[in-house]
């Protein structure tokens, strides 16, 4: 197959590409000021004239380059004060960037050479849909965030705050959830009830996952169905079942009813983070630990736990979040003295409205951020411990 040949583009392909991304910006430009429309017209328009203007003078990138991005900030800034300045650095920075990375052909770069167009053109698209399903999920929780340092009573930016004025922005917020004795009992709740259910759904779902990676079990595939069913059943009918089972039981209504409850949530996570440590896990081991006199017991723990143990905390890292975010399970089967965290802001969020709510979900945010940082630095270590990557 013939090589395809890195040079320069033309004007049009440059401009065509350009207007493209200039319609999808101005998209969301456009709807935030009322016309989505306008914004796609104006967009497209204007970065197709830029593209097919600048494609053909590569040899002076780098002042045209600064060019496009005084422009953009001195818009910005006439249109949006701080705020557009703001976002004027950020836009004018990227069509530069973006103009002459098309003009250039250094999107191929770092592609293979005998790649076609079309190829190239899923490369790309491919990635740019991945990364607007990204920002769509993303921006609420990036909203949310500077909200929570509000300095006013309001679910709102405010006008101090859109020209990033100190005198907008407090922690008074965070300071009312340190100190409110409602909001430190839930989290005492939350902290109480999470690592206990944490470490039955660990404890059971290492077991389960260990016996079903047996080939030996029967009806395996029927039993894992069963254990990870919690995953898949919505949760508002798990939790009016668990209510009506613990009604009977008189597990209703008391911490280690919500404890279970959360432990049964969770233990799906630690079977299948398990379980797929398990895949590449040599049988062999075991095997020669057993015709060295070991028992069960010690093999499990000196042979297979230590080389398991990533899945494991990987899975119980999952069970964690769960049961500490989990709301809809404990509003059934929990009381008011197990009224945690997400029951709290559920509350709040009916009878108050308080961007102190806003503060929590920022500090659950972080933590989820760091747990999760956690979780993928075990699933790199148990990578390399079982050879499938060289770093």
């Amino acid at each position: 197959m013939a090589l395809t040949p890195v040079e320069n583009q033309t004007p049009g392909f440059v401009a065509a590409v350009s207007a493209a991304a200039g319609a999808f910006f101005g998209l969301f430009i456009g709807t935030a000021q009322g016309s989505g429309l306008l914004g796609i017209l104006i967009g497209a328009a204007l970065l197709g004239v830029m593209g097919f203007v600048f494609a053909s003078m590569t040899d002076k990138e780098k002042p045209l380059r600064w060019g496009i991005l005084a422009v953009f900030v001195i818009a910005g800034f006439l249109t949006g004060g701080l705020p557009g300045l703001v976002m004027g650095i950020l836009f004018g920075w990227f069509v530069g960037w973006f103009i002459f990375w098309l003009a250039t052909s250094r999107y191929r770069a770092h592609l293979a050479p005998y790649l076609t167009p079309g190829q190239v053109l899923w490369h790309y698209t491919f990635r740019v849909i991945c990364g607007a399903i990204f920002v769509f999920l993303i921006t609420p929780i990036l909203v949310v965030m500077p909200l929570s340092f509000n300095a006013e009573d309001f679910f709102t930016f405010t006008p101090e705050m859109l020209r990033f004025d100190p005198e907008g922005y407090s922690l008074k917020h965070y300071n009312d959830f340190f100190t409110n004795a409602d909001w430190q009992q839930a989290l005492w709740n939350s902290v109480k009830i999470a690592p206990m259910a944490t470490l039955l759904s660990v404890s059971f779902g290492t077991l389960a996952a260990i016996g079903l990676s047996q080939p030996h079990v029967p009806f395996r595939r029927a039993i894992m169905a069963i254990l990870i069913s919690p995953m898949i059943v919505p949760l508002i009918i798990s939790a009016a079942g668990m209510y009506f089972f613990y009604s009977r039981i008189g597990l209703q209504g008391t911490y280690f009813g919500v404890v279970l409850a959360h432990a049964a949530l969770g233990i799906p996570f630690v079977i299948i983070t398990v379980t797929a440590t398990l895949v590449g896990f040599d049988n062999s081991l075991t095997r020669a630990a057993a015709n060295m006199g070991a028992g069960p017991v010690t093999t499990f723990f000196r042979v297979q736990m230590p080389l398991i143990l990533p899945g494991v905390i990987s899975g119980g890292l999952f069970a964690f979040i769960t049961s500490f975010d989990e709301v809809v399970v404990v509003l059934f089967v929990g009381s008011a003295g197990q009224k945690t965290l997400p029951w709290q802001m559920f509350t709040g969020l009916r009878e108050q409205i308080s961007p102190t709510i806003l503060a929590v979900a920022t500090i659950l945010v972080a933590i989820s951020i760091m747990l999760l940082a956690t979780v993928e630095l075990l699933r790199r270590r148990s990578e390399r411990l079982r050879g499938m990557s060289p770093t």
